[in-house]
């Protein structure tokens, strides 16, 4: 977070993505159908490999996992905290966004559950395999979510390494035992939280691959495909965005001013578990609230008779762009920092004076992102990011809207609170990023 004077980006901000939404309702609906449609055809590649590769992160997870337990209690000393949270959730949640699913070929799980299933004959034909529920649907994913980012939010020591690593394995544990049960691809669709919501951000991508070939199309463009979320979908999506929300509120000297605490004094986190969990709380249900009126008041302006709960499951994907953007422009001081760290804790990941890579010894250059030149370059990058962002989810809102009304001028009103409901949080976006924090 960077202490600088924002007005004038505020300001800019907002005027961006309404200008964004007034060229687009004047566009006519042909020529943004031929936009998204647009792709160019790359190569072709099979899933050949797809085993092996999971079967080689399964066994870098195992090796972490050991680190976690057996390594450095230092959590910038050890690799486990620094994949996890810097490069997994901070860095990995980027090129998803930028190159697509690569999360369906790394995930630790793929490639045991192959070979589970032919050495013990399981059953690959999930047709025939007990199924979650329908009617859950994605309930599961969501209260696992809602348990990371607890954990890594409220719990007063998530990057203590061998806490982590229990963390870690038991949810892999529990997740193989639900692909067992379940199937691989009912659980990787509905229960694990990590391969939902990388395949939600991997929608963005402007890669694209069907049947087996690679394609270039618009950032965005999978989502005006996507089919309408159930409520359960609707709250992932929505938590998603809170969660890293409540993550940059949670540090500010506003926040801890109304949780009754001297920023100057900083309590640590154990002290903040009951506030920071209610706000934690109050942040998603404030979001769902806000997200649902605007909805509801777009329908209602446009005077189509489509049903609510579509709607709402289809518009919900232009939360993508934003949900990401602020996932990049959040973690990417973390990202450029953390991420030295865990160059030289790779080359030691026992804390026994190896030195497996070179790396051992690197300096980490933590004033890549202090001084008065990278605070410059580096808040014009993040705000450029939460603008961009929104500008983008502006543009897939109005094709989403598009596929609800026939009309062009219905499309266009309903998306007017919508479009209002960004601009508040691109104001609110802008103002995180500048203003005081501790901790």
């Amino acid at each position: 977070m960077l202490l600088l004077p924002t007005g004038y980006y505020i300001a800019g901000g907002a005027f961006a993505v309404a200008v964004s939404f007034l060229v687009l309702a004047l566009l006519p609906p042909a020529a943004l159908d031929n936009f998204w449609r647009r792709r160019l055809s790359l190569f072709t590649f099979g899933d050949a490999s797809r085993t092996i590769i999971s079967l080689l992160s399964f066994a870098g997870f195992a090796l972490l996992i050991a680190a976690g337990l057996f390594g450095s209690r230092d959590p910038l000393s050890n690799p486990l905290p620094l994949v996890i949270w810097t490069l997994l959730w901070a860095g990995f949640t980027l090129l998803q966004g930028v190159f697509g699913d690569l999360w369906s070929w790394l995930n630790p799980w793929y490639g045991l559950y192959r070979v589970a299933a032919r050495v013990f004959s399981l059953r690959t034909d999930e047709t025939k395999q007990p199924r979650l529920p329908l009617r859950l649907g994605f309930w599961p994913a969501f209260v696992l979510f809602f348990a990371f980012a607890w954990f890594e939010l409220i719990d007063p020591a998530p990057d203590d390494p061998s806490r982590l690593a229990l963390a870690a394995g038991l949810y892999w544990l529990v997740s193989f035992g639900a692909m067992l049960a379940f199937g691989y691809s009912d659980w990787s669709r509905r229960g694990e939280f990590l391969g939902i919501f990388f395949s939600m951000v991997a929608r963005f991508a402007p890669f694209q691959r069907e049947q087996g070939r690679l394609s270039l199309c618009w950032p965005g463009a999978k989502l005006l495909a996507a089919e309408p979320l159930p409520p359960s979908g609707i709250a992932f999506l929505l938590l998603a965005l809170s969660s890293v929300s409540f993550d940059g509120l949670s540090k500010t000297f506003f926040w801890l001013g109304l949780s009754g605490v001297n920023p100057l004094e900083f309590p640590g986190r154990t002290a903040l578990i009951g506030i920071g969990s209610f706000g934690l709380v109050l942040t998603f249900v404030l979001l769902a609230l806000v997200f649902t009126l605007a909805v509801f008041l777009g329908q209602r302006l446009a005077g189509d008779a489509q049903p609510f709960e579509k709607a709402a499951g289809l518009l919900v994907w232009s939360i993508v762009p934003i949900a990401l953007a602020y996932h990049i422009a959040h973690y990417l001081t973390v990202l450029l920092v953390d991420g030295q760290y865990a160059l030289v804790a790779f080359s030691d990941p026992f804390g026994l004076g190896w030195n497996l890579f070179g790396t051992a010894d690197r300096l980490v250059e933590a004033g890549v992102v202090a001084g008065a030149g990278s605070a410059w370059w580096l808040w014009n990058l993040q705000a450029g990011v939460i603008i961009g962002g929104h500008m983008l989810a502006v543009l897939v809102a109005h094709g989403l809207a598009a596929r609800l009304h026939s009309q062009a001028s219905r499309a266009a009103l309903s998306q007017l609170p919508l479009t209002l409901l960004m601009i508040a949080y691109t104001i609110f976006g802008l103002w995180l990023l500048a203003t005081p924090t501790a901790g």
